[in-house]
């Protein structure tokens, strides 16, 4: 796959070389969707990514104030998954035919390995990311 330039408009990926964006994305494995399609569901255990690359994608929340939000293309879902064992935190469900790049944490894990200096633009940018997220915390006074 041709790298678009809208994918080095993803933070993660902005932070990727291009031989190792491009090794990536030659890994990553499309999935075609039709309307209505679930992509996954809310619970769910996530070990991959996936690039948003063509159609819409609603996310579902159990939380019923909230509305649901629809993704374009080019959008990331589940980056945490490329790194980290998790859950879906949400249900994703086709809006339309619509195409998704599968990205395993195995072939991101992989692909960081084997380019040290993507590696760690990308543990910058997660350091800097929890260093923020930390920041903003406000812990009641006497706990830990």
């Amino acid at each position: 796959m041709a790298i678009d330039t809208d994918v080095w408009r993803i933070a993660v990926f902005a932070a990727f070389e291009p031989a190792a964006l491009q090794e990536l994305m030659a890994g990553a494995v499309p999935r075609t969707l039709r309307a209505g399609d679930t992509l996954f569901r809310r619970g769910e255990e996530a070990d991959c990514g996936f690039l948003l690359v063509e159609g819409a994608i609603m996310l579902v929340t159990p939380d019923a104030v909230k509305q649901e939000k629809i993704l374009r293309p080019v959008t990331l879902l589940g980056e945490v998954a490329m790194i980290a064992p998790t859950t879906r935190p949400v249900t994703a469900i086709a809006r339309e035919p619509s195409t998704v790049l599968a990205i395993s944490r195995s072939l991101f894990c992989g692909t960081l390995e084997a380019h040290p200096v993507t590696a760690g633009r990308v543990r910058s940018l997660f350091k800097n990311r929890l260093a923020q997220f930390s920041a903003g915390l406000s812990f009641p006074a006497g706990s830990a």
